[in-house]
């Protein structure tokens, strides 16, 4: 049976459910800014991809909160100090990343919350994680 969805009627959670359960399996990018004052913020997102070689371009889409319509911190970093770290996710961290997910005010480095170890980044200011395999340094 092939199901329609009329997504001006649909509630946004129903069409995130839709979306995150169809596009699969989808890579994790975990990822790294900071704020003018240097609050430290890490957080995973699921909409993510390469999305060009040349330029080298990752897109990833840090969604706004259903339940209140707010950004998160990550996307307000990301206007503040317009660099970050994009980490990607192995099977050996992922509990630590799902920890990284849970709502913490601005000020809480989710580094520490999480356990993981933070490595000065070579060409923006928010930080590359150790225990990733792979950071990518992003303008």
């Amino acid at each position: 049976m092939i199901k329609t969805i009329d997504i001006k009627s649909t509630e946004t959670a129903e069409i995130y459910r839709y979306l995150s359960n169809a596009i699969t399996p989808r890579p994790i990018a975990f990822v790294s800014t900071i704020d003018k004052k240097g609050n430290k913020n890490l957080s995973p997102f699921s909409f993510f991809n390469v999305f060009s070689v040349n330029p080298p371009i990752l897109v990833f889409s840090p969604v706004r909160r259903v339940r209140n319509n707010t950004s998160k911190h990550t996307l307000d970093n990301l206007h503040q100090v317009k660099e970050c770290v994009i980490s990607l996710v192995t099977e050996e961290i992922v509990q630590q990343v799902s920890l990284s997910s849970c709502d913490f005010d601005a000020e809480t480095n989710e580094f520490e919350k999480a356990g993981f170890t933070e490595i000065k980044s070579d060409l923006v200011t928010p930080s590359r994680i150790k225990e990733s395999p792979i950071n990518f340094e992003c303008k």
